[in-house]
């Protein structure tokens, strides 16, 4: 067993002069190599211990991702420290404070972009000691630091004693918690999952059960770096393999950022991507138009072509079998004069995607395997490090989230906790060394989570005979961002409606989007004691969701993406008799979805987005009827 600094210490060894990271500075891009990297983790390592960072203290780190992120994680962590990553999507509201706070964090590594937000917040944080600003180009304020200054007093340490570093990280376990990583639990407050050094080392060593990748692979992480996904699957795996990372280069705005991974891709040539589905539809989307703008004839020929890869390709397990390799010979023409020309504007490089967060649609994983670089969905979750399965090069199939990884058990059980057989639809449930330690300061949600070593993930899925997995969804109520980003509604769902007097019932829906809706029952008896029209009713649970909104009395109560852009009205009240509630008095989510199927469509197009559009009006006329 080993922890995440014996494994990099022992990948320096191994790969010494290989290109470890790479970063644009002065328009270009330059590489540091694993020895130099690991200069940099002493200096910054012992820099941090003079400032006071103590074993099990925690640091807070939100930035955009760049070479510093990586290496100060791994200095925080050879002081036996716990890292608390944090994403920049996050605003200076209770959602990052929160986490800040309940985290205990004593100290913060931020990017000038993110500084801004703690210093709204810094006040109410009494705990936390310095701020340590990555490359500061304004004035630091009293208790901020810049990062060049801990590297420097490491600097000095490690020239009074050369061994300073190694007498301090030798003394790092496996069983030391690394992160602490939030996600979202039931109520409005989120969980901070802890994860070993050995969760995450075992993970890496798991990630590679029927895949490897040779050294001089490179892969640009557009994802970003506290992603549970992008933090193992890109930046441990690819150093276990001595292979290297490249970050996007930073803009001013997220948006700016997103907009140089178009050049920074051709600069950096990927062998391989990390991508969730929110980016996987913004690529196919971008390659569609691009195709289009060449005229009808090209277009045509572009679309029969993935016609008659998707035949050809089937499932992929069975590419190429019976009849559909007649059609081998016309694609490699194909290839050459169209899909090949696609790959150039990814650099040229990529061999394939690695596909995670959330449930790549079947479409999307046929359009890229057609393209010839393939998009191979994985499945996960944070409390598993979070890789769980994948689907590789040599083991494929559309349609599934891949074979489970080496030296790990999964089983599929009823509501009971009951192992069901294979092929039965239930609750994904695992066992193995990169299962979580637990949600800090709350027992009584790891308790409700691991039982006898066991993960139960909320997810619903079923196995086949070869040990894939199949993926259909939340075994709970779990919803699912396009970005990946899970989070739970309950907590939202009762909160508002104890608050909005116009709203009876509500069930927040999102499944991949790129927002959260719902769907609302009003409250009939108030519609109709005001005596208000369809619409005036519709406007008043409008204003009311509004409460929670910029602005709202109840701002910052929860993130603003997980609340609801627009909303459907129901045509009929959740109740045990039409069994859209159980006798419990829950939702049953799946139920109310199916029942208010087209609602929800229309939430999605241009109609959805006037709420007081004409489904909605009949929908409420119904109620106020019945």
């Amino acid at each position: 067993m080993s922890s995440l600094i014996s494994f990099f210490k022992e990948k320096v060894k191994q790969y010494p002069n290989n290109d470890f990271l790479w970063e644009k500075s002065d328009q270009i891009y330059q590489s540091t190599s694993y020895t130099e990297g690991l200069e940099l983790v002493k200096k910054i390592a012992l820099g941090l211990q003079k400032i006071g960072l103590k074993k099990e203290d925690k640091v807070a780190l939100q930035s955009e991702g760049r070479n510093l992120w990586l290496l100060s994680e791994l200095a925080v962590l050879s002081n036996r420290a716990i890292t608390v990553p944090l994403s920049t999507k996050l605003e200076a509201d209770n959602d990052l404070l929160f986490r800040i706070d309940h985290s205990e964090s004593k100290y913060m590594l931020v990017s000038e972009n993110q500084l801004t937000k703690i210093r709204t917040l810094k006040s109410k944080l009494p705990l936390l000691e310095y701020i340590i600003v990555f490359n500061p180009t304004l004035q630091l304020e009293e208790g901020e630091i810049d990062i060049n200054d801990i590297i420097n007093k490491g600097e000095i340490e490690l020239n009074k004693s050369p061994l300073a570093y190694e007498h301090l990280s030798n003394e790092v376990k496996p069983d030391d918690i690394a992160t602490i990583t939030y996600t979202s639990g039931t109520t409005a407050q989120p969980k901070g999952i802890m994860l070993s050094h050995r969760n995450y080392t075992a993970n890496v060593e798991q990630a590679f059960s029927y895949i490897d990748i040779p050294e001089h692979f490179r892969t640009l992480v557009v994802l970003p770096w506290d992603h549970a996904f992008a933090h193992t699957a890109s930046l441990y795996s690819f150093m276990m393999k001595g292979a290297s990372i490249a970050s996007v280069q930073i803009g001013k705005t997220p948006i700016e950022t997103l907009k140089n991974f178009s050049n920074n891709i051709k600069e950096i040539q990927p062998h391989i991507l990390m991508s969730v589905p929110a980016l996987a539809k913004n690529f196919k989307s971008n390659i569609e138009k691009g195709i289009a703008a060449k005229g009808n004839t090209i277009n045509s020929l572009f679309k029969f072509a993935l016609k008659l890869s998707y035949w050809h390709n089937g499932n992929g397990e069975d590419k190429g079998k019976g009849l559909s390799i007649i059609a081998k010979p016309l694609l490699a023409i194909f290839n050459q004069i169209l899909f090949k020309k696609v790959k150039i504007g990814f650099g040229g490089n990529l061999q394939f995607f690695i596909g995670g967060g959330a449930l790549l649609d079947y479409d999307l994983q046929q359009f890229f395997y057609a393209i010839g670089i393939p998009m191979y969905q994985g499945y996960g979750l944070s409390e598993a490090s979070p890789i769980i399965s994948a689907n590789t090069p040599n083991f494929h199939r559309l349609g599934s989230s891949g074979k489970i990884l080496h030296n790990l058990e999964v089983k599929i059980c009823d509501e009971n906790g009951n192992k069901l057989p294979n092929l039965s639809l239930g609750e994904i449930v695992v066992k193995g060394e990169n299962v979580m330690q637990g949600y800090w300061k709350n027992q009584q949600a790891t308790n409700e989570t691991i039982k006898d070593n066991w993960l139960y993930t909320g997810d619903l899925g079923y196995l086949d005979d070869t040990d894939f997995l199949y993926v259909r969804g939340r075994y709970k109520s779990l919803l699912i961002s396009a970005d990946g980003e899970k989070y739970s509604p309950e907590g939202i769902e009762e909160t508002i409606i104890d608050n909005c007097s116009f709203i009876h019932q509500i069930m927040l829906y999102n499944n991949q989007n790129a927002f959260t809706t719902a769907i609302i029952v009003p409250n009939v008896d108030l519609v109709k004691a005001k005596n208000l029209s369809p619409q005036e009713a519709i406007q008043n649970i409008n204003n009311e969701l509004s409460y929670f909104k910029k602005g709202g009395k109840f701002e910052g109560m929860f993130p603003q993406r997980w609340l609801p852009s627009n909303f459907a009205i129901a045509h009929q009240i959740f109740s045990e008799e039409n069994k859209l509630i159980n006798s419990t008095m829950k939702l049953v989510r799946d139920k109310v979805i199916e029942l208010f199927d087209s609602e929800l469509k229309t939430c999605y197009t241009a109609i959805g987005r006037d709420i007081n559009n004409k489904l909605n009006v009949e929908n409420l006329m119904k109620l106020l009827n019945t």
